[in-house]
C-alpha cells in the first residue's frame, strides 16, 4: 500500500519545532520506516484472534493497609474547594495560543 510522504516540515510547525534542513531528512526517514512497519502489520490476518487493550491479565492492586473501598463521593465532593452538578469545579488551565 503506498502512501502520500510525510511533509515533515509542517508536522514540526504544528508541533512548534524548528528543525533544520538534516533533521528533516532524518525524521523523514524515520518516519517512511515507521510506516512501513505499520504497513506490514496491516497486512497480518488477526481474523481469530480477540482484541485486547493489555498483553498481559491486568489485576487491581491494592496496598495491603489500603482500604477496599475508594472513599463516597459525598465525602470527596464535601473535601472540594467549588463544586457544580455533584461534580468538582477546577480553574481552566488552557494557555493562550
Amino acid at each position: 500500500m503506498a502512501h502520500d510522504p510525510i511533509d515533515v516540515r509542517h508536522v514540526a510547525g504544528l508541533a512548534r519545532l524548528e528543525l533544520s534542513e538534516q533533521e528533516c531528512a532524518v525524521f523523514q526517514q524515520q518516519l517512511e520506516a515507521i510506516l512501513g512497519h505499520v504497513e506490514s502489520l496491516a497486512a497480518l490476518d488477526v481474523s481469530g484472534i480477540e482484541p485486547t487493550s493489555y498483553p498481559a491479565p491486568v489485576y487491581d492492586v491494592m496496598r495491603e493497609d489500603s482500604p477496599g473501598d475508594s472513599l463516597p463521593r459525598e465525602a470527596v465532593l464535601a473535601n472540594a474547594p467549588d463544586q457544580a452538578q455533584e461534580q468538582i469545579r477546577v480553574p481552566k488551565v488552557i494557555a493562550d495560543a
